[in-house]
């Protein structure tokens, strides 16, 4: 989710659930130690729980990064051995390191003697065509044996070569059956399905056996679904307050305002809403309005004000419903 589930993208999205855990995107260590890490890493407190995704090779990197990362406050720190881009991999990085579990235990156990919060690992079920199980059985075994106990697991082989990084969330076929043998198999950790996951509907079929769910790219394109996690997955919990989008919209108005003052273009915020409607009258208007570079190089927070009311004269001030489902 690289340049997408940035601190804007999760404030926006800590409105729609308070209780399901939000990831960065993928930041490699090294832009961690030697970049600027406020830029990088600041974050609003309302966005806990919020986990810190790192990406590196070299364990003592890795251990400086996550230090610095949890000094800003993250709750998880999560190690990237999942991306399959050829950018990644010539950074020895990502789903490539699956083929060396050994180096990812030393990763992880360096990672855990630095900090004192939960380090976890999001990882494909296999690289290139090879699909046999017990290659993420061993791959996970030897990790665990370092001592991470929580596995997120996109129910995907990463082909490393041959397939651009969105045919790599397509092509290779999803195993879900094999993730939840995984937790069979290990009982005691907790496993985290991934993986084509775009309605409520096919989560309650597809994780009965595992821990629970990640929600990528369908909760970004369609962020409304997001709305339902906490009464279906946290009904424990005490209920937030339920939002329309329009109250969504006036909050992140808000924010906006406060975000101007610091000099962050309303770009940077507007293109993380543009599916709050989708599958509703008006959509495509709010979309084109929070989406036009002429009107987004000098507009402020009083634009969403002109998307709402592009939507609603074509919607007629129709009530929200559930958006459409969609593809991952």
């Amino acid at each position: 989710m690289v340049d997408w589930t940035d601190r804007h993208c999760r404030h926006f999205h800590r409105l729609l659930t308070r209780h399901a855990r939000l990831y960065t995107e993928m930041i490699t260590a090294t832009a961690v130690i030697r970049g600027d890490p406020q830029r990088l890493l600041a974050f609003d407190e309302s966005e806990h729980p919020v986990a810190l995704q790192l990406a590196g090779s070299d364990p003592a990197e890795l251990a400086q990064a996550a230090r610095i990362g949890r000094a800003y406050g993250y709750d998880e720190i999560n190690l990237n051995c999942g991306c399959p881009s050829e950018r990644v991999q010539k950074g020895s990085f990502g789903a490539c390191l699956m083929a060396e579990p050994a180096l990812v235990a030393d990763c992880v156990a360096a990672l855990r003697d630095a900090l004192d919060c939960p380090v976890t690992v999001k990882h494909r079920l296999g690289i290139d065509r090879r699909e046999d199980y017990g290659f993420v059985r061993d791959f996970v075994g030897t990790v665990a044996r370092a001592g991470c106990t929580v596995f997120i697991v996109h129910a995907r082989n990463a082909w490393l070569s041959g397939l651009k990084p969105r045919a790599n969330r397509e092509v290779p076929r999803l195993r879900y059956e094999d993730v939840r043998r995984l937790k069979r198999d290990f009982p005691d950790l907790t496993i985290v399905l991934n993986g084509g996951l775009c309605t409520h509907e096919q989560i309650g079929r597809e994780c009965v056996g595992v821990d629970g769910v990640m929600i990528g790219r369908a909760a970004y394109e369609e962020p409304w679904l997001l709305r339902e996690c906490d009464a279906r997955y946290f009904p424990e919990r005490a209920a937030p307050q339920e939002r329309t989008r329009e109250e969504v919209v006036a909050r992140m108005q808000d924010y906006a305002v406060v975000q101007a003052a610091l000099g962050v273009p309303l770009r940077a915020i507007a293109r993380h809403m543009l599916g709050l409607f989708n599958g509703l009258p008006g959509a495509r208007l709010w979309r084109r309005t929070l989406s036009d570079a002429q009107r987004l190089q000098n507009a402020g927070p009083e634009l969403f004000d002109v998307a709402l009311a592009a939507r609603q004269a074509v919607a007629g001030g129709c009530a929200s419903e559930p958006a459409r489902p969609v593809a991952d």
